[in-house]
């Protein structure tokens, strides 16, 4: 067997004679030399790792032709952009793993003409010198809150940290222990407070606090009164929580700033509309709260960004703060979340034409209606793989918000018969473009809530196509 493996080592073709190919030899001009020749060696270690782990090859197998298709199928997966674009077919609108939240059309069409070109990001247009670039949202954003001041870092948990760095640095920050809350990516208050220089006074219990519980621990060394939105989960039962109003009463009285992290601050009251109540941006200002914190991408709907307002001698504050400008925002943002907060000053155009909110507030005919489009689209199906049935079921907001909401929708199953879930559901993950769907039940679940119209051809011809393997 050792003889065998020698031998067949030996067959492998060498990469002069690969290059040489008329396959890949007319794709020398298509692609770098290095990248060719990156593929050619990947191909050819696979190949000597098979033989040695004791897989027999014939001589067709280890032919130029056969290890030059290889070779092409190797080049056409490095040479594949890492960040793509994928069908989102799991119901979950702000899917963290799969970038959050869809950009407004015309906040893509606006970034278009910002990143193809010169822009005045810290050019005062009016007084021809520099200028700052907070001021593209800044003013929008006292607008449509009624704050005094604002500005933007690159996300919620910089803008946290920015505002506990400024404010609480080596004195002393009072929480509720309920509101010690952890999301995804490890970020823990405890931890982002210690890095801030600041120290931590936990107060109350897991599931009760009261406001006597915050008075009882003020001392001369408290720089800040921190309230944090359990936005990813909820405490059930026997409990009591110290309003935004109380808090702020008792901060006045001992002329101590309160701060509220938001997490997932929106700006519509879904209420409104038969969904769970959420506090908005604008209720959490109207308390009193000095600063408030929370995320651009997540309920907002726009890029990611941590946006901080509050009383406008904290923000200019916060400002001045060296870390500021490591935590910046670029141009691409700016133009992005401003383009989406103009759409805020009219809800009914925001609901409209901002993506997260129009399918958080899809309403169940509109979503059969999709699924029975799709349906019509992947027309019938000729073999015995899986079977389709339209069933009824949950979407999610995700990112972290409203984690007790159900979103009735209609879900397209794919019911297996010789072809399994997991072959279904890896075989979408891999097409081109990857379609991430659910599994519940060995059933592959396809929710059209968070499928766009124009992906409904790629996903209808991508179903036909696994339904003829």
């Amino acid at each position: 067997m050792e003889v065998d493996k020698k031998q067949l080592l030996r067959n492998i073709p060498k990469v002069d004679r690969l290059l040489e190919s008329d396959s890949i030899s007319g794709l020398m001009h298509q692609y770098p030399r290095s990248m060719v020749l990156k593929a050619i060696n990947s191909v050819l270690e696979a190949y000597r790792k098979k033989i040695l782990d004791g897989e027999i090859f014939d001589s067709d197998d280890l032919s130029i032709e056969s290890v030059s298709g290889k070779v092409v199928d190797e080049l056409a997966v490095i040479s594949r952009h890492s960040l793509r674009e994928v069908i989102n077919a799991t119901g979950v609108i702000v899917h963290t793993n799969l970038g959050r939240s869809i950009l407004p059309a015309s906040a893509i069409r606006r970034f278009d003409l910002i990143a193809g070109g010169y822009s005045n990001l810290e050019y005062d247009l009016q007084k021809g010198k520099r200028g700052s670039r907070y001021t593209h949202v800044e003013e929008l954003l006292k607008e449509l809150t009624g704050a005094e001041g604002a500005m933007v870092v690159n996300n919620n948990a910089a803008a946290v940290l920015l505002c506990l760095d400024t404010l609480a640095k080596g004195r002393e920050v009072i929480v509720s222990r309920g509101e010690l809350v952890e999301i995804g990516g490890s970020f823990r208050i405890p931890d982002v407070m210690k890095k801030s220089g600041a120290r931590m006074v936990e107060v109350g219990t897991t599931n009760k606090t009261h406001l006597r519980d915050y008075s009882s621990a003020i001392g001369p060394d408290t720089a800040l009164l921190l309230k944090v939105h359990r936005s990813n989960f909820q405490i059930l039962g026997f409990t009591k929580d110290v309003s935004e109003s109380e808090l702020v009463e008792l901060g006045r009285e001992h002329h101590i700033p309160v701060m509220e992290d938001l997490g997932s601050g929106c700006f519509v009251d879904f209420s409104k509309y038969g969904l769970l109540k959420e506090p908005t941006v604008q209720e959490v200002l109207s308390c009193g709260v000095d600063v408030v914190t929370f995320s651009g991408d997540k309920m907002l709907g726009g890029p990611q960004a941590g946006i901080i307002l509050g009383r406008e001698d904290i923000i200019n504050e916060i400002k001045k703060n060296q870390l500021s400008r490591a935590l910046r925002i670029d141009k691409l943002t700016l133009c992005s979340l401003e383009d989406t907060l103009r759409l805020y000053r009219d809800e009914e155009i925001a609901i409209k034409e901002i993506p997260t909110l129009r399918m958080i507030l899809m309403k169940p005919p509109e979503l059969k209606k999709k699924a029975r489009k799709l349906i019509r689209m992947i027309g019938p199906l000729r073999s015995d793989n899986f079977r389709i049935e339209l069933k009824q079921g949950i979407s999610r907001v995700g990112g972290g918000a409203l984690p007790l909401l159900d979103l009735p929708t209609t879900l397209i199953c794919l019911v297996p018969l010789t072809m399994s879930a997991n072959i279904i559901e890896e075989w979408l993950r891999n097409y081109d473009p990857p379609i991430i769907v659910r599994v519940e039940k060995e059933q592959v679940m396809i929710d059209v809530r968070t499928v766009q119209d124009r992906e409904f051809r790629t996903l209808a011809g991508a179903i036909r196509e696994l339904s003829d393997i």
